[in-house]
């Protein structure tokens, strides 16, 4: 039996969440940069990608971890921005979208350093293609980000253009899958579908 806590905690029957993880939906998590005492849980998400938001190269230790665990890293290297006028990059949010979709990722960790702006926007992002209203998806955006909340991530969100993922997207397809809610899942059609760049583990 284990137990699972917020903190900084080595023994081997803890597991320690990464800073600011949650849920999205299912098969989909987001979180701030894993350590590796966070590793004991990330096993028990069984993921199959990450998404990593930051320009930075990934650690050593981390990659070695991927590797093992057979984890595939998705990076776009959004810089992390303190000058209010530097917009996050609408084509690397789009690209990123258009891996988080893909349910053969799933499930998925999506990640900056602190979980708050760069993953804050992109799951905004995903929140608007969902349909969901845009308080709702400011509310959540702002649950994590508290108060370093910024108004030029809200103002992205608020006028990221959904229309132009079809554009980027021509071929996903819509389809229900079962499990009695019948969610609606976005998968790419397997013919017209060119492989993503990944990084070599």
């Amino acid at each position: 039996m284990c137990l699972i806590v917020d903190g900084e905690h080595q023994n081997d029957d803890v597991l320690v969440l990464p800073t600011n993880f949650s849920m999205v939906e299912d098969g989909i998590y987001r979180s701030g940069f894993p350590r590796p005492e966070n590793f004991g849980f990330l096993k028990t998400l069984n993921l199959r990608s990450i998404i990593y938001l930051c320009p930075e190269p990934y650690p050593e230790e981390n990659l070695k971890f991927l590797g093992a665990q057979n984890i595939q890293l998705f990076q776009f290297g959004i810089e992390g921005k303190t000058d209010p006028l530097v917009c996050v990059p609408r084509d690397t949010i789009m690209a990123a979208l258009k891996i988080l979709i893909d349910v053969r990722n799933h499930p998925v960790l999506i990640h900056c350093n602190r979980g708050k702006h760069r993953t804050g926007c992109l799951v905004g992002c995903l929140r608007k293609l969902q349909n969901w209203v845009l308080s709702s998806v400011f509310e959540e955006y702002q649950h994590f980000a508290g108060r370093k909340s910024r108004t030029t991530d809200l103002k992205f969100i608020e006028t990221f253009n959904i229309k132009s993922l079809k554009q980027c997207l021509h071929s996903i397809i819509y389809q229900y899958q079962g499990y009695g809610s019948k969610k609606r899942r976005l998968l790419y059609q397997e013919e017209n579908l060119s492989k993503p760049q990944v990084t070599s583990l």
